[in-house]
């Protein structure tokens, strides 16, 4: 093969490895959680910081961060997706938690919905989740809490 004709393949690909490092998909660090199944926002949404949980929590407390990005992300059957890496395609949470709300209020009578019942719901979904972290997290490294109050993650709404 010729010099010149073996160069320009290398600068090809090359440039072909360069065009995919700028267009691949990277997380922002901040992700506002405002899924547009939602009619509107009784609360203020929440902006997920997504940065610090997945690169400096996960650093300074790798105890609660066992399964990587699983650690959030999780398959149908409530498996951690722990071989996921940043820029991989992941489904929204609204994809299997397809009711954009919270539970209804239970009715003097009725019966608790059960957990899987629950899970219906998107809202609930992600309140488990997050909280449940939380939860864990101010329980193991007490004096520090980590937000479980609508309040602390709910921004008063702009009027």
């Amino acid at each position: 093969m010729n010099k010149k004709l073996l160069f320009l393949i290398v600068v090809s690909c090359a440039a072909l490895f360069v065009a995919a490092g700028i267009y691949a998909k990277t997380v922002p660090d901040v992700i506002p959680l405002q899924d547009p199944a939602y009619k509107e926002h009784k609360k203020g949404v929440v902006q997920f910081s997504h940065g610090k949980h997945q690169k400096d929590y996960a650093k300074e407390y790798p105890d609660l961060y066992k399964n990587g990005c699983g650690d959030c992300h999780h398959d149908k059957d409530n498996k951690p997706l722990s071989n996921l890496k940043e820029g991989d395609p992941v489904q929204k949470c609204i994809e299997c938690h397809k009711i954009p709300s919270e539970k209804p209020k239970k009715k003097k009578g009725e019966n608790k919905l059960t957990k899987s019942e629950k899970l219906k719901y998107h809202a609930e979904a992600l309140h488990m989740n997050c909280r449940g972290c939380h939860k864990a997290f101010t329980k193991k490294y007490k004096p520090k809490k980590a937000p479980t109050t609508c309040a602390k993650c709910h921004p008063k709404k702009a009027k």
